[in-house]
């Protein structure tokens, strides 16, 4: 009889409709001209908002194409740079003319392909990466050899390359190198400094917190300053470190403490249950750490790390205050040439594409882990 009971009450349960059945979509938002007068035009203030909008893209919009497409100069025979002056529109001509210096800096003209190839070599390896079922041990090899190729391509000096100083490099490999380096190498220093900030030995969780707050402290112009300008003077007579390794030590020393905090944070969020657990089954620091700890706390810290990582991508710029010639100091020298001066907007406009499409990928990429991992916003 309780049975009988239990299951009619179920049953009673499950046949009332849900809160989702019981709310009925409003006339006014079936169509498009509903969902207009639903979402835009609901109110008096959403009304002039929109209308505000409108009127703002009619004003803008219209010229900006103008200037864009319509007016454009493209890059032909005959075209100069007068041709370009006398359009009023864009001049991409001038982007055709000074792309390579644009993307590759002062790097020598015939060996360009090396470069290129760098670029299509690091781009591999970051799709690589992304791809969950090469998230094993050995993808750490493919990293290491690449990074060999790398090198390899860009000074040269071997296997009939010639030999090209690194005071010529420039442009995107330049940053891609910076960036993509210093992240590969500061995210594990990063995990030690966050683990470190929150032992229980005092010793070194007085030096990771000394180390954090000193390097978030500063702006990363004066970690550049440092290691460019005032570390030599600190190495013996006859001792010298290159200048390119001198930045991209600061850079790693930089980033590492800005993923440090984040990923304390992470570690911060995970419920004491789960190290109570985990000490209950017996598992020692460092198996509890990285097979239960570490990545539940990686999984939370997505969103503030690519945030972390775009920003520090376009931080790479400020390399120009040591003499290193990245992609948008690049793109600033080649406004020097007389002939091509004042093309400043087009030349900010192709390199801020560039920039544009590796920050978009890096927030999609971010997103898609986030849904695949169970961490998006849908709890």
């Amino acid at each position: 009889m309780a049975d009988n009971l239990s299951i009619q009450g179920h049953a009673t349960v499950s046949e009332s409709p849900s809160p989702a059945e019981m709310v009925k979509p409003p006339a006014l938002a079936l169509g498009p001209l509903g969902w207009v007068r639903a979402n835009l035009f609901n109110n008096w203030f959403n009304s002039i908002l929109t209308i505000l909008i409108l009127w703002l893209a009619y004003k803008v919009i219209p010229p900006l194409l103008d200037w864009l497409v319509f007016n454009s100069v493209l890059p032909g025979e005959g075209v100069t740079n007068q041709t370009c002056r006398a359009s009023g529109g864009a001049c991409w001509a001038f982007i055709h003319e000074k792309y390579r210096l644009i993307l590759f800096g002062l790097y020598p003209y015939e060996e360009q392909w090396r470069p290129i190839l760098v670029v299509l070599l690091i781009i591999g390896l970051l799709g690589l990466s992304c791809n969950r079922n090469f998230w094993r041990p050995w993808l750490l090899g493919i990293w290491a050899a690449g990074g060999i190729v790398v090198a390899t391509l860009m000074w040269g000096g071997i296997l009939g390359l010639p030999f090209v100083p690194n005071t010529l490099w420039g442009g995107l490999p330049l940053t891609l190198i910076l960036s993509v380096v210093g992240l590969v190498v500061a995210f594990p220093l990063s995990i030690m400094l966050a683990l470190g900030r929150r032992s229980d030995l005092p010793i070194v969780k007085s030096l990771c917190v000394t180390y954090i707050e000193l390097i978030r402290g500063v702006p990363l112009i004066t970690v550049l300053f440092m290691a460019s300008v005032m570390f030599p003077l600190f190495l013996p007579t006859g001792v010298t470190i290159d200048k390119l390794l001198r930045a991209q030590i600061g850079l790693i020393l930089f980033a590492s403490a800005y993923l440090a905090e984040v990923i304390r944070g992470g570690l911060q969020a995970i419920p004491k249950g789960q190290y109570e657990a985990a000490d209950s089954l017996g598992l020692s620091y460092w198996q509890k750490t990285g097979k239960i700890i570490l990545p539940q706390a990686l999984s939370i810290t997505i969103p503030p790390l690519v945030n972390t990582f775009i920003g520090f991508f376009k931080d790479t710029s400020l390399v120009i205050i040591i003499g290193l010639f990245d992609l948008m100091s690049a793109s600033k020298a080649a406004l020097t040439d007389p002939a091509w001066r004042g093309f400043y907007k087009e030349s900010y406009m192709f390199v801020a594409f560039i920039y544009f499409v590796f920050c978009f990928f890096m927030s999609k990429y971010s997103q898609w882990l986030e849904v695949q991992l169970h961490r998006g916003h849908k709890r």
